[in-house]
């Protein structure tokens, strides 16, 4: 009797490797984005804690313009920030939608959306 040899196939292999590759296209194209939000994220957090309690609506614009300046924040503009207050405290927060071009014409569409709100913040969706 011939023992049968077991194990995975060639094209298994194959199948496998092509999957995790593709895998790893879209998180080498969509990491770039979250980078972006997070860092424009941090930037309103840090103005609300620092220009919030004391700074104007211009005072604010100004602070996260200088802010974009400095950590090429290019998603967020200064008047993309929608800034007003919530028991006292100054709420500044934004949104927009990042299309990333995955392959030939399939694209992936994000919506982005962060606050300063306390307990109302809001992540990428």
């Amino acid at each position: 009797m011939r023992n049968k040899q077991r194990g995975v196939s060639f094209l298994v292999v194959f199948l496998i490797g092509v999957v995790l590759a593709l895998a790893a296209v879209g998180a080498m194209k969509v990491l770039p984005a979250y980078m972006d939000f997070l860092t424009a994220k941090k930037a309103i957090v840090a103005i609300a804690a620092s220009e919030g309690r004391t700074g104007s609506v211009a005072d604010i614009r100004k602070a996260f313009d200088r802010y974009s300046n400095i950590n090429s924040i290019t998603v967020v503009t200064p008047g993309d920030l929608e800034i007003s207050k919530d028991s006292g405290e100054v709420v500044i927060s934004f949104a927009y939608t990042k299309k990333i071009p995955l392959f030939a014409n399939v694209s992936l569409l994000i919506d982005f959306a962060a606050s300063t709100a306390p307990g109302g913040g809001t992540d990428s969706q």
